[in-house]
């Protein structure tokens, strides 16, 4: 079975965000490069993409996207919050930018605030990051299956062989 959780690479990130140069900075990124090649694979799969040069805390995502899940609307959450951090460039990681994502994935708002103020979600988004360091995960996306490990934006051919068998760790 492939399961599908994201999981932060760098949960220190403030919820104001930081510049994706900073996020690189010292690891010798080529990171107009690598923003070009995150472009042409989301292009090449018909999905949005903007021009980013923050990345903000997904934390509160998570536990939003674990309550959208047990609400029978992950897609639906999925397809918001990609649109609103990689295309329209939303910081994730407001309560007030979330509500919104919520709505437009057709969860009840005003359900949705609560459930992040109370952080219903949490212990199960711990759990998640504990199962990630567990496996040793350090890249996002990386999808496990029967014990092997594929990372990073894949095009759907190595997704395909993945799932078949024959690529991995």
């Amino acid at each position: 079975m492939v399961q599908w959780r994201a999981f932060p690479l760098h949960p220190e990130t403030p919820v104001e965000g930081m510049t994706l140069e900073a996020l690189f900075k010292g690891r010798m990124v080529d990171l107009s490069g690598m923003m070009a090649r995150l472009r042409k694979a989301a292009e090449a799969e018909g999905l949005p993409f903007g021009e980013r040069n923050m990345t903000y805390n997904s934390r509160l995502a998570q536990e939003l996207g674990k309550w959208a899940e047990a609400q029978g609307k992950i897609r639906d959450y999925n397809h918001a919050v990609f649109r609103a951090y990689f295309a329209d460039g939303c910081n994730i990681g407001h309560i007030s930018e979330l509500v919104g994502v919520a709505g437009s994935a057709g969860l009840d708002p005003e359900k949705a605030g609560k459930v992040l103020a109370d952080r219903s979600f949490k212990r199960a988004v711990d759990a998640d990051w504990d199962r990630s360091r567990q496996l040793g995960i350090r890249a996002v996306p990386t999808f496990v299956m029967n014990g092997r490990t594929l990372a990073g934006a894949q095009p759907y051919g190595a997704l395909v062989e993945f799932v078949t068998g024959g690529t991995g760790n």
